[in-house]
């Protein structure tokens, strides 16, 4: 049987659970308190049809690195290989998009819609930010409403606004 390694790094924005297969990075969960752990290694088994093996110094050991220097400020472009498998169709269409848009830059759903040649599918854009499999490395906090509001965010409205403030696209959070 196939298998994938997961780790969880805390992070400015709080834990994350990373998994990755011999593709590539494959999925990032927020707040990956353990009960939160649990379900998403779980449903990663059931959806890739392998066995998670808990490791951070194998295939996750660089991803591990590049969140760390991005959360220092020090890296702007992830350029890790990433498995697509948990997305599919318009979604994937959407997310290999969106990983053009720049560091300390933000885009509109609609935007984004027309870049992928569906002018009118902002609605869906926001679907397919709410289903991204791999958050903060294909960076759906950088997609906002047209009016420049946040929008929503699987991570919460809080969460994006860090990323977004560590981006400098926003002023510096208050801790």
């Amino acid at each position: 049987m196939n298998s994938f390694e997961w780790a969880v790094v805390d992070t400015e924005i709080g834990p994350l659970l990373l998994a990755a297969t011999g593709e590539g990075l494959v999925s990032v969960v927020f707040h990956a308190d353990p009960a939160i752990r649990d379900q998403a290694v779980a449903r990663l088994a059931d959806r890739l049809g392998a066995t998670p093996v808990a490791d951070g110094a194998g295939l996750l050991a660089e991803p591990i690195r590049r969140l760390a220097a991005y959360f220092r400020g020090e890296l702007r472009e992830f350029d890790l290989p990433l498995d697509w498998t948990l997305t599919g169709g318009f979604n994937r269409e959407v997310l290999k998009e969106l990983t053009a848009v720049p560091y300390g830059a933000v885009v509109g759903y609609g935007d984004l819609a027309a870049r992928v040649g569906q002018p009118g599918a902002a609605q869906a854009v926001g679907a397919a930010m709410g289903a991204n499999p791999l958050p903060v490395v294909v960076p759906c906090h950088r997609v906002v409403e047209a009016g420049g509001a946040l929008g929503g965010f699987s991570g919460g409205r809080e969460t994006k606004r860090r990323l977004l403030a560590l981006e400098g696209v926003l002023p510096q959070p208050l801790f």
